[in-house]
């Protein structure tokens, strides 16, 4: 085993361990190869990142052995981690702010091949500022996800919400509403669940609300349950625990029908970024719910 190395001020202990075995969809990546990967892309990820709460997803042995979710902050995190107090069932506890690259790194030391990000931000979690709906396929294929994200879409333009769209670097798309912080996780996730109704009385063949895989057959889930308190998303070039270490990517409308889900890896998004920057730069405006959802319970059924 490799000696320590020092990625963006924090050691790297057992650089060489290998967090994705080598695959017929890419080579072995290390502790190392992750840690320089999120010192790379930690300019346009920590814009999506800071102020929110983060669940860490770790892989202590690689993606292909064991994993947890970890919230609380463990007592061995240095200092400079910098956390906040979240009110949880439980009781409260602390978890982690990625203000900057040092702590985006740390986690990748820690093994958090993903950090998962709260809806909110830390002066106000009790109000998001994000709505998601996660368009998750339930067979292999593009074509009926792509459709169902495009549909997705279309019903919150026809609302007045502005919306974005990122790969999740798994099997589906996220369409997401950055919204005012005025209202709370239950009015935004009620309507989620109301345009996600509508748009599944639209097209009952292609689209479904049943979370059981069991029951979807071969419809898209048009799943709104992350808008939740102490629910998260992946945020914009996270890392997913997949074969070739793909990458959570914001897209273009127009680039839906041309990027898979799990195209950009942490080898080839440096090259779009260097390439077109970040289309999440300027996201839409923060908005309302308040006349979309008069619009949306005047819309035929």
């Amino acid at each position: 085993m490799s000696d320590p190395q020092v990625v963006a001020g924090v050691e790297i202990s057992k650089p060489d361990k290998e967090l994705f075995p080598s695959s017929d969809v890419g080579p072995a990546v290390t502790k190392l190869d992750l840690a320089h990967y999120y010192e790379s892309v930690a300019d346009v990820m920590l814009p999506h990142l800071k102020a929110r709460p983060i669940n860490m997803q770790r892989f202590p042995d690689g993606i292909d052995k064991t994993s947890f979710y970890e919230k609380k902050v463990p007592a061995h995190f240095p200092d400079f981690v910098t956390t906040t107090e979240v009110a949880t069932s439980e009781g409260h506890q602390r978890q982690v702010l990625v203000e900057d690259v040092r702590i985006l790194v740390y986690l990748a030391q820690q093994a958090c091949v993903t950090p998962h990000a709260w809806l909110c931000r830390k002066d106000r979690l009790d109000r998001p500022d994000q709505l998601v709906i996660d368009l998750d396929p339930s067979v292999p294929g593009l074509p009926r996800v792509r459709r169902a994200t495009r549909l997705v879409g279309e019903l919150l333009d026809d609302l007045g919400l502005r919306c974005a769209l990122k790969s999740t670097g798994s099997r589906g798309y996220h369409v997401v509403v950055p919204l005012r912080r005025t209202q709370s996780f239950d009015d935004v996730r009620a309507f989620a669940r109301e345009a996600a109704q509508v748009l599944v009385d639209r097209d009952p063949d292609l689209l479904t609300l049943e979370a059981r895989k069991a029951k979807r057959g071969d419809r898209v889930l048009v799943d709104v349950q992350r808008n939740g308190y102490g629910q998260t998303a992946v945020p914009p070039y996270a890392v997913r625990a997949r074969p070739g270490a793909p990458v959570a990517t914001p897209i273009t409308w127009d680039e839906l029908d041309r990027i898979r889900p799990d195209q950009h890896t942490i080898r080839t998004i440096g090259r779009r970024i260097a390439r077109g920057g970040d289309p999440w730069t300027e996201l839409p405006r923060a908005q309302s719910l308040r006349r979309p959802r008069e619009k949306l319970r005047r819309l035929p059924r």
